[in-house]
Order: structure tokens, then sequence, then C-alpha cells
């Protein structure tokens, strides 16, 4: 009985182009019966001191200037950051390609509006007239806390690299680490949850290439589209308030698919990610989220199309543009006008290249300065933007919701979630049958910081007041 269960579980449904996810109430029910033959339940993570064994812990002096934070607080907020960037994940998916414009043999039609939010959803160019079959309408998806969220790939890889470091004992990933765990963790087949990119840097490493050589426009003619984003942005958290030491320990994980432009604007959410720990808390969200941007802007190259697409969103927020009026505009500048150097549209790729980094980075800003740190609001504008609508959603609420915490997502909702996580939804070769949490997954996320705050950026743990010392640049 386990094993057809298992088998039901990995069954994978898509191929080089995104399909429509099984329905995540009927999958959780699936999870939740395999769970009990591993007797998961039974598992009660203690709030015991952690300590990374593989680690000599060094005697550290703290400088007045050194920032200290919480690794007690840090559990909460990377929790946080699973919970929120499951549910952004599941509740983009409803509404992912089912707008992408009019542009080639695909058309779609008018974008979704504010209005649309509560009412029936529209198929997505795959969906073969069908809407998506995790909700009838656009709303939130969520798993309940008798439920269990499945692995996708706004999660799997990030899951996996967070595993690597720690296996490997590590603080920056080698392209040979980086391949081996690849070819470890994913289904050599098709249907195995990879799309452009990362099918193409994945099928480059069962030849032998090894990363950066993957993400290289020479062997990865999709080195534009946005794959590096979702599998990279949880390098931001494992270097608080350090993005310079963030974007050395994501610089092959990024390059392992993207290149150009497309790594750029995966550096600029790594940096947003881990400024996350250096803002004030004294400071509204809103405020927060403008800095943090501000800054993670001030590392693009003025001259490129991502600093270009930034500022022109930005002035269009400021100049108090309904964020459909910006969508708009952004999609009559980028993909029909082709301005600032983005000439998507003039390669007559497969939806336009709905699944380009560029278009998507837009359409993110859009849903990250009108949402304004409202992790509600940004999640809906997400979802309604269109193009590959659980990308932008799960980062945002990937990065609100470690601001807030795992109890912050909870308030704004007024209610609890699971906390459990099925990595073999989409991925392989994990223990318990892949089940975890996310209070376990954050206790690793705290190891793996413990080596990077004293052997990359030089500062210290404190075990008996369970703090790190940072120091600032």
């Amino acid at each position: 009985m386990r094993k057809e269960f298992e088998h039901l579980l990995q069954t994978h449904i898509g191929n080089m182009y995104r399909p429509c996810r099984s329905n995540l109430i009927l999958v959780s029910f699936f999870i939740m019966v395999l769970a009990s033959f591993n007797g998961f339940g039974q598992k009660n993570i203690q709030s015991a001191e952690i300590r990374n064994t593989s680690l000599d812990y060094k005697n550290y002096k703290p400088s007045e200037t050194d920032l200290e934070v919480s690794r007690e607080a840090y559990i909460n907020k990377l929790q946080g950051f699973w919970l929120g960037t499951c549910i952004g994940n599941w509740t983009g998916l409803i509404t992912e390609m089912d707008k992408i414009g009019n542009i080639g043999e695909i058309k779609t039609g008018l974008f979704y509006t504010r209005a649309d939010w509560g009412l029936p959803d529209q198929p997505s160019i795959w969906g073969q007239g069908v809407p998506s079959n995790l909700s009838p309408v656009i709303d939130f998806v969520f798993a309940s806390p008798d439920s269990i969220w499945g692995a996708d790939d706004d999660t799997d890889i990030e899951y996996i690299y967070q595993e690597l470091l720690l296996a490997n004992h590590v603080s920056v990933l080698s392209g040979m680490q980086i391949r081996e765990g690849w070819l470890k963790h994913i289904k050599p087949e098709e249907e195995n949850y990879l799309w452009v990119s990362n099918q193409q840097a994945f099928d480059l490493m069962k030849e032998g290439v090894v990363p950066p050589e993957t993400g290289s426009p020479e062997r990865n003619p999709h080195f534009d589209m946005i794959d590096a984003q979702l599998t990279t942005e949880i390098f931001g958290l494992f270097a608080p308030a350090r993005p310079d030491i963030a974007l050395q320990m994501a610089y092959l994980p990024v390059r392992t698919t993207a290149s150009q432009e497309a790594a750029m604007i995966s550096e600029f959410y790594i940096t947003m990610f881990s400024l996350a720990s250096q803002v004030d808390d004294s400071m509204p969200m809103k405020e927060k989220v403008f800095f943090m941007a501000d800054e993670a802007r001030s590392q693009l190259p003025g001259e490129s199309y991502p600093a270009k697409m930034y500022d022109y969103v930005f002035s269009k927020y400021k100049a108090g543009l309904s964020w459909e009026q910006t969508r708009d505009s952004i999609y009559e500048r980028y993909q029909v006008k082709q301005a600032d150097g983005y000439h998507i549209t003039s390669r007559n790729l497969y939806c336009n290249g709905c699944f380009a980094a560029g278009i998507n980075f837009a359409a993110s800003l859009i849903s990250l300065f009108y949402g304004e740190g409202d992790f509600i609001e940004t999640v809906k504008i997400g979802s309604l933007a269109g193009w590959d609508s659980d990308n932008p959603t799960a980062t945002w609420a990937g990065l609100i919701g470690f601001m807030i915490g795992k109890e912050g997502i909870e308030r704004a909702f007024n209610q609890s979630f699971s906390d459990k996580f099925h990595i073999h939804r989409t991925r392989i070769n994990f223990p318990d049958n892949g089940i975890d949490n996310f209070e376990n997954m954050a206790r690793k996320g705290i190891m793996i910081i413990d080596r990077v705050v004293q052997e990359e950026v030089g500062g210290g743990i404190d075990l008996d007041k369970n703090v790190w010392y940072i120091p600032q640049n």
C-alpha cells in the first residue's frame, strides 16, 4: 500500500513548459497517509540548543560596531520564510501563465485586475481551456495544520542547496558539489519539475558539464530565463546583513542556470534577502522594504535593463498610477516596444518569453512597491499581475514572511498552517521519504549560518547568549 502511495505522489505531469499542478488538497491527503507509515507524527523536535557538530566554535570578542543578531529569533524568521514562500508559491500557481499579453501565437487577452480576486480563474496557456485545479477561483491556497505542503520549483532547489552546504561542511559550494547534488536529488528523466534553463543545465550536467558552464550563453540558450531567481534567494538569508558574503556564496548557484542580466536580477533578490537582517526593526514595514529595494537597486549597473526597469516601475508608483496601469505600461514598454535594451520579443520565443527573467522582474517590482510590505496585499497583486505569477509571489512572500516570522503570517491570516513539507513531491533521495518540517529546516539554516558567520564573515557565535556577532563592512 505504501508503495502505491509513493508512486502516486511521485508521478510527474510536467514537461519543458509548466503543466497544471495536481490538486494540493488531494496530494496532501495522500502524503499524510504516507507520513503515518513513516512514524512522522512521533517526531517532536525540542527547542534544545542548536549546534553545528562539524564546526569548531571559536572564542570571539565582539566589536562595538558588530551587529548582534538573535539566533533564537532567526529560527522563527526562517520558518516564516519557508511558510511564506509556500503560501505565495501555491497561491500564485492558480494564475500562473493565465495572462501573458497578445504577442505571438498565444494570445491571452486583457490582464487581470484587482476586481478579479475571488472570481473564477481563467485557463493558463497550457490549460487547454481548463482553469487551475488548485482552486476554482483566484484566492489563497493553504495547507491546513493537519495537511502538508508539497515542494515546487520555488522551494526544492533551495532545499537541495541547504542540504548540500550541510553535507559538505562548507559555506561556498564548488561547481562539482552542485553538479553532484543535482544529479543525486533530481530525477534523470523528463517530468521532473525542471523547466527551461534548469532543465538545460541539468541535461548538461548529465553530460559532465560543471557550473558555471551550465548557465553560460554558449551552452545554455535559456540563460536569461527566470530560473536562477527561484533557486538562490535563500543565500541572502544565510549571510545576515552581509550581502557581499551572500553574493559570494550564491555566485556559482546563480550561474548554474543564469548569465548576464538574469544573474544581475537574481543577485538583486539575494541582496534584499540579506539586508532584511540589517534594517531597523522600529521602521514600518513599508519603509523597510523600500530601503532594502533601494540598496539592492544601487548594485545594478546603471545602463542595464534591470536597472532601467526598476527606475521605470518605481517612477510610475511614485506618480500615483494604479498597479494595473503600471503593469499595462510595462507590457507596452518592454514587450511591445522593446525599450531599454529588452529585446525578448524579437527572438520569437515560445509564449514570447513569458518565463524570462526580465519581464517577470518588472512584474515582481509592481507587487513589491504597491504591496508596500503587506504580506496579503503583496501576494494578491503578484498573483494578478501576470506572466509567471507564482515566482514573484513566492519571492516576496518568502521575504516578508522572513521579516515578520511564522507567527506574523499566522496573525495576518488569523489562522494556523501546516509546518510539514514534502520534498519528494518534486525531488528524490532524502531521508524519511522526503517528509520534513519548517522548524527542522530552519534549524539546518542556523547551523549553516554559524559556519558562515565564523568562517566567511569573520564574526562570532555566542551559544550562551544565542546570538551572532556580524562585523559590518
